[in-house]
């Protein structure tokens, strides 16, 4: 995955976007366009997006605290990556949308899940106790799941964007 000098550029701000894009929405708890990014990175750069998600998952671990709420930021986003690259790349535009939309929401409603393991190893939570620690977290999941449906609808407009800026880089002359 080598990497060009104006693709550090790209990714490094890409990655700012994401981080001040999540500031920007901390007054709306679990809600934000971290999913919503990712998906459309993923879409356009494949495995190149890694980049900026991870430049995002740096940015916040300097800005907010390499604390243990940050260990999981290291494969929460990389697991809907993955979901996105295991999906067909050519889908007619319509069904690009909703599952694009809908994988942005699993992510969301199973981020208590996904989280959980982590947390009940660092805390040394017995397997009832992490049960429990999701079940309590389940309401902020909802939120989360259906805030990235709806924020979903901006994945496409993104993924046009970034092709079309792609597409004018590499036709102007410098």
């Amino acid at each position: 995955m080598k990497i060009t000098i104006k693709e550090i550029a790209i990714f490094g701000m890409l990655g700012a976007i994401m981080y001040v894009s999540k500031i920007i929405m901390e007054f709306l708890p679990n809600v934000h366009l971290i999913g919503v990014f990712t998906v459309a990175f993923t879409v356009v750069y494949r495995k190149k997006a890694l980049y900026p998600i991870y430049t995002f998952v740096i940015l916040n671990g300097i800005f907010c605290g390499f604390a243990t709420w940050w260990i999981p930021y290291l494969y929460i986003w990389t697991l809907l990556w993955g979901a996105v690259m295991l999906l067909p790349k050519k889908m007619p535009k319509t069904v690009q949308m909703i599952v694009y939309m809908a994988v942005c929401s699993a992510h969301g409603f199973l981020f208590g899940i996904l989280y959980a393991p982590v947390q009940a190893i660092m805390y040394g939570f017995s397997f009832q106790r992490m049960v429990a620690w999701i079940i309590a977290g389940l309401p902020w999941d909802c939120i989360h799941g259906i805030s990235n449906f709806f924020s979903g609808i901006l994945i496409m407009p993104i993924i046009s964007v970034l092709r079309l800026a792609e597409k004018n880089t590499e036709t102007s002359q410098y």
